[in-house]
């Protein structure tokens, strides 16, 4: 099969070599064309332009910094859409706006063409070891037919829903990352500035039950199934802590602006009587106000589970 490949920056190059590896034949485009040429001397094809290189293949793979890049390729002059050949897809593995995407799929698909968006997780290491997640949205059709060459690329391929639900998720997994560094990173700083070592305090927290679980382990007993009660550890005793927390940073002359809005809305759920119930329940807040529900089914949830020894 040949492959078009576009975007061969820190990324792109590490999962268009994978690529080759696996013994698929390459059609290749970059901006600049020194980055394409460990790949010309290994025989890959060059194209001068979007168009050109969608002139050449069935599926196409973008690698790009961000939406107007996307954009650019997709539909700007000498763009994909000006050379596609009928049926042929394009996965985007770029992170990419959910509205963008799913404007690119909605003037693509006019035309008989697919697109899909693939963002990936696993930073330029995982783009050359293989050791990515990809996250696909669009049509589950398109994303069968291409599921080998896609396993080339990571090998945590996962269809996660119509076209854009794979940006939703990227996105929410990048936010979250960043948002919790930024806690960590005040919680830290107070610590050190209460008298602990740094290290001594990394190894310590690493012990407790937030260094051993992963972050994302914590929403499966009480916020994916949407029950609360009985709790694992009850709002009132973990408002009490954060409370601590917060104290010892005015004491200390810690900013502790990210502990003070979780202490915010621990306290509002407080208010709603929600003390008994798990510490989790604060959480319900934040549904209430974008007025969203979150009720996994326990048959799913149970499913979901079994994929993942370590749970």
């Amino acid at each position: 099969m040949r492959i078009g490949f576009i975007g061969l920056g820190t990324m792109g190059a590490g999962m268009a070599s994978n690529l080759a590896k696996a013994g698929y034949e390459l059609v290749v485009h970059d901006e600049r064309k020194e980055a394409a040429e460990p790949f010309l001397n290994n025989r890959a094809i060059w194209a001068e332009s979007p168009k050109e290189l969608a002139e050449l293949v069935d599926v196409i793979f973008l690698s790009l910094p961000g939406p107007t890049e996307v954009q650019g390729v997709a539909k700007g002059q000498n763009g994909l859409i000006e050379g596609m050949r009928p049926g042929a897809a394009i996965f985007d593995l770029s992170t990419n706006s959910p509205t963008i995407i799913r404007e690119l799929h909605a003037v693509f698909s006019k035309q008989g063409y697919h697109v899909l968006d693939a963002p990936v997780s696993g930073g330029p290491a995982g783009a050359h070891s293989g050791k990515l997640a990809l996250w696909i949205g669009g049509e589950k059709e398109i994303f069968d037919k291409y599921k080998p060459v896609l396993d080339s690329i990571g090998d945590q391929v996962a269809y996660i829903g119509p076209i854009g639900a794979g940006s939703v998720a990227k996105l929410v997994h990048n936010c979250a990352g960043y948002t919790i560094q930024a806690a960590l990173g005040e919680v830290f700083t107070m610590g050190v500035k209460a008298g602990v070592e740094p290290l001594a305090l990394w190894e310590a927290v690493r012990q407790g039950v937030l260094g051993r679980r992963r972050t994302f382990d914590g929403l499966i007993n009480q916020f994916l199934p949407g029950v609360y009660d009985p709790p694992a550890f009850a709002l009132k005793l973990a408002h009490k802590d954060v409370g601590l927390a917060t104290a010892l940073g005015r004491e200390k002359g810690v900013p502790m602006r990210l502990s003070n809005l979780a202490l915010e809305e621990m306290t509002e759920a407080l208010n709603r009587g929600w003390g008994g119930s798990d510490s989790r329940s604060s959480l319900k807040l934040q549904l209430e106000r974008a007025g969203v529900e979150v009720k996994v089914d326990p048959d799913r949830l149970k499913t979901a589970l079994a994929k993942d020894p370590e749970l």
